[in-house]
């Protein structure tokens, strides 16, 4: 198992499973648009004992604005 750990945008802080581990992109359903995080770094944790391998995906853009009330 591997998972995305979210930085920035509107799902920051968030932990979402990926299925490919060597994945570069999130592309995940916010409200009634799409937003885009994009890979930083290599994995960690890729070892069998210590845990889920994680990415750091930071946020890139959304398909539709971002409103302060948008939750």
């Amino acid at each position: 198992m591997a998972i995305a750990r979210l930085s920035g945008g509107p799902l920051d802080g968030q932990v979402v499973p990926l299925e490919d581990p060597q994945q570069d992109s999130l592309i995940v359903a916010y409200s009634d648009g799409q937003v885009v995080y994009q890979r930083e770094g290599a994995p960690e944790h890729t070892g069998a004992h210590d845990g889920p391998t994680q990415a750091r995906f930071v946020f890139v853009e959304s398909t539709q604005e971002i409103g302060p009330t948008d939750d």
